[in-house]
């Protein structure tokens, strides 16, 4: 355990931190379920729009270096792949 007061402010702060993050990346999660869901229902405009929503979403957690940037893009290519690979 920190014995100096800043450490331990900065232990408290992490894990915050870490609960924050960890509720950021579920929301992706649940957004790439999303478009996945919509891929399987055989809705090409719907994918379209759930992938156009998962993407924003995707961008936004990189930007926030919530998920690394390569991660993001191969979360957006598969994505869209499945969703080219639909017609």
């Amino acid at each position: 355990m920190a014995n100096i007061q800043s450490a331990k402010k900065r232990a408290r702060q992490n894990v915050k931190i870490r609960l924050h993050n960890a509720a950021l990346r579920s929301k992706v999660r649940t957004a790439v379920k999303r478009v996945l869901k919509t891929i399987e229902s055989g809705d090409q405009q719907a994918a379209q729009e759930s992938f156009r929503a998962a993407g924003s979403e995707i961008d936004r957690m990189t930007n926030k270096n919530t998920i690394p940037k390569n991660r993001a893009a191969r979360y957006k290519s598969q994505l869209s792949g499945k969703i080219k690979a639909m017609k």
